[in-house]
C-alpha cells in the first residue's frame, strides 16, 4: 500500500509481539509493507503493562483479529537469563534486569532440569537444546501472559473477535513455524 493512502487511516490484519533484535524485523520476515502489520518490539518478545497496551489498542482501534507472539532462534534476551539464572550476577542494570525478570519464570524450570541432567562437573553450561526450549518455553509464556492479563483481550477472544498465537523464525533458515497456545 502507498504511503499516501496510510498518511489518515490504517487497518492493519495482525498485531506481531516480536523481539527487538535487528535480525527479525516483521515486515520483512513475512515480506509485507506500510500498513499491514502493527508491530510491537522488544528485547525477549516479553509481556508488559506497555505492550499489553499496545494489543488492546490495536485490536480495539482497528479491529486487528490476530496477535501473534513471535520469538525467534538465538534469542539474546532469553540466552542472557538462561546465564543470569546459572551464574548470577548483582551488577547488571535494573532495566535490563526487568526483562530478564519477565523472562525468567518461563525458563526457570528448564534450568534446574538441565542442571540435574548434566554430567556433574557443575560447570554451567546453555546448550543450543537448552536454549532451544527456553526461547519456546518464553514464547508461550507471553502468549499465556496477553490470554490472561487483559479483560479487554479476554473478551475479544471469547467473542471469537481475536486468536493470539506464538511463532518461532528461524535464523539459520528464514522460516516461522506458528503453534497454538
Amino acid at each position: 500500500m502507498s504511503r499516501n493512502r496510510l498518511i489518515h487511516a490504517q487497518s492493519p490484519f495482525a498485531i506481531i509481539l516480536g523481539c527487538s533484535d535487528s535480525r527479525v524485523p516483521a515486515e520483512l520476515v513475512f515480506g509485507l509493507g506500510l500498513g499491514d502489520l502493527f508491530v510491537i518490539r522488544v528485547a525477549g518478545n516479553i509481556v508488559a503493562p506497555s505492550q499489553i497496551g499496545s494489543i488492546e489498542f490495536a485490536a480495539e482501534k482497528f479491529s486487528t483479529h490476530l496477535v501473534v507472539v513471535m520469538g525467534h532462534s538465538l534469542c539474546g534476551a532469553v540466552e542472557a537469563t538462561l546465564e543470569q539464572l546459572q551464574q548470577p550476577t548483582d551488577n547488571r542494570s535494573p532495566n535490563l534486569r526487568a526483562i530478564v525478570d519477565r523472562i525468567s519464570p518461563a525458563v526457570e524450570s528448564l534450568v534446574k532440569f538441565d542442571a540435574k541432567s548434566s554430567s556433574g562437573d557443575n560447570t554451567p553450561m546453555i546448550t543450543p537444546e537448552l536454549l532451544d526450549q527456553a526461547v519456546r518455553s518464553n514464547i508461550k509464556a507471553s502468549v499465556d501472559k496477553l490470554h490472561q492479563g487483559s479483560e479487554i483481550l479476554k473478551a475479544l477472544i471469547k467473542n471469537d473477535k481475536l486468536l493470539i498465537m506464538g511463532a518461532e523464525y528461524f535464523l539459520e533458515t528464514g522460516e516461522v513455524e506458528f503453534f497454538s497456545s
